[in-house]
């Protein structure tokens, strides 16, 4: 299935007014961490204060994110996504006014911890709704791939346009605006997303076929944990790489070649046939992502580094979409949404974790101290998808058949 194809297979899975509501509806996520992480900063006049506040919406969402997909799981979409994307959007504001009255840094913390656990988690939730309208379709595999492969493509667009539509506020208005821009979109397309007749209804899960931890699902952790380390390494590599040049505004560019070319190979993952295995997939991934991750260590000069970071894009996006893939065949189809959820926790937890420790490499060593962690963390989700993952734990689910015909009733 070529790119375009996969496109028209989701246009016909969702329709354009619910793929634009999911889109706009998860930049808040991206654009809340950095929005914050600038509003504090200039208001405070520390950086510090921004980090704590950034790592506390950041951890804040981890462990609250599991928690809203389970109450989605159990009571439904509508009511739990509409009452996240209300409070999320007052928390914000809060947040806002509590930064610009100038409350101390503790209060302003906490703040963020609970703007975090009120974050609706759309990127998992329309997951699961992509899911379980596309095994409706008699071509199965091929449906899920095309869902999985484009809103994948959303997701990398979101962590590109977020952080600039919060940059470009916060030039042409102030710091504050890409706060309540996130605000904004979570109060209105959040609800929208929220409300949409596709919602996925509850369902009382099984305690005996439905548990959600199955070995399956717990050996993913390693490959998430590791992007999300991946991802810290990267982002402060580039960073550190960039204000070395004396050009800090480059990284922005970078990020966003690495995002675009992630995006089209995740695309891709729709033309990889069924007989190729996802495990087998996750391995051929983790291997090119160990391999082209080393070319950000070497890499030398502007140019160098953007040819770098276009090379590992293509490794990214099929990494990410088959991990998620497996997350959808190991899962229990009642708790899928929380599973997907506890899954992105991980990769936040990674990339937070990820960040801190290549911060600390890039200011003793340098660029390739954190590119180090990149590729190490690579390497380390080589290992886990040969050493712990295995095929007979990703079956692909029965396709729902027809109902059986109804019987005339005969009187005499």
């Amino acid at each position: 299935m070529s790119p375009l194809a996969a496109l028209r297979r989701m246009h016909e899975i969702a329709g354009a007014p619910l793929l634009i509501a999911s889109f706009l509806a998860r930049l808040p996520m991206s654009m809340a961490l950095i929005g914050v992480l600038t509003l504090v900063t200039t208001e405070t006049g520390s950086v510090a204060a921004g980090g704590l506040a950034s790592g506390a919406l950041a951890l804040g969402e981890a462990l609250g994110g599991p928690v809203i997909a389970r109450f989605a799981d159990r009571l439904g979409q509508r009511p739990v996504v509409l009452l996240a994307s209300l409070v999320e959007a007052v928390l914000l504001g809060a947040l806002v006014a509590a930064v610009t009255a100038g409350w101390a840094t503790a209060p302003l913390i906490g703040l963020c911890a609970l703007a975090g656990l009120a974050m609706p988690q759309i990127g998992p939730l329309a997951r699961a709704r992509w899911i379980s309208i596309a095994t409706r379709s008699p071509d199965r595999d091929r449906s899920v791939s095309a869902a999985l492969s484009v809103d994948g493509v959303l997701d990398e667009t979101g962590f590109v346009v977020g952080p600039a539509v919060v940059g470009v506020l916060a030039v042409v208005a102030s710091p504050a605006a890409g706060v309540v821009g996130a605000a904004v979109l979570v109060g209105v397309f959040g609800t929208a997303f929220a409300v949409h007749r596709s919602a996925l209804p509850g369902t009382r899960p099984d305690p005996h076929s439905d548990r959600l931890w199955r070995v399956g699902l717990l050996v993913l952790a390693v490959p998430m944990l590791c992007q999300g380390a991946f991802f810290g390494g990267a982002t402060a590599g580039v960073t550190a790489f960039s204000q070395q040049l004396g050009r800090p505004d480059l990284a922005g560019l970078m990020y966003a070649v690495m995002g675009v070319t992630s995006a089209v190979a995740g695309l891709l993952m729709a033309s990889v046939p069924p007989s190729v295995g996802l495990a087998s997939r996750l391995r051929m991934a983790a291997g090119a992502l160990t391999l082209l991750s080393a070319g950000l260590i070497v890499a030398s000069g502007t140019w160098g580094l953007l040819a770098a970071m276009l090379l590992l894009g293509c490794a990214i996006g099929p990494h990410v979409v088959t991990i998620f893939s497996l997350i959808e065949r190991a899962a229990p189809a009642a708790r899928l949404a929380q599973a997907m959820t506890v899954m992105l926790s991980f990769l936040i937890l990674g990339q937070s974790a990820g960040s801190s420790v290549a911060g600390t490499l890039a200011e003793r060593f340098g660029p390739q101290g954190a590119f180090a962690l990149t590729t190490a963390a690579a390497a380390i989700a080589l290992i886990g998808s040969v050493a712990l993952v295995r095929s007979r734990w990703y079956a692909p689910r029965p396709v729902p058949g027809p109902p059986a015909p109804v019987e005339p009733v005969h009187t005499s």
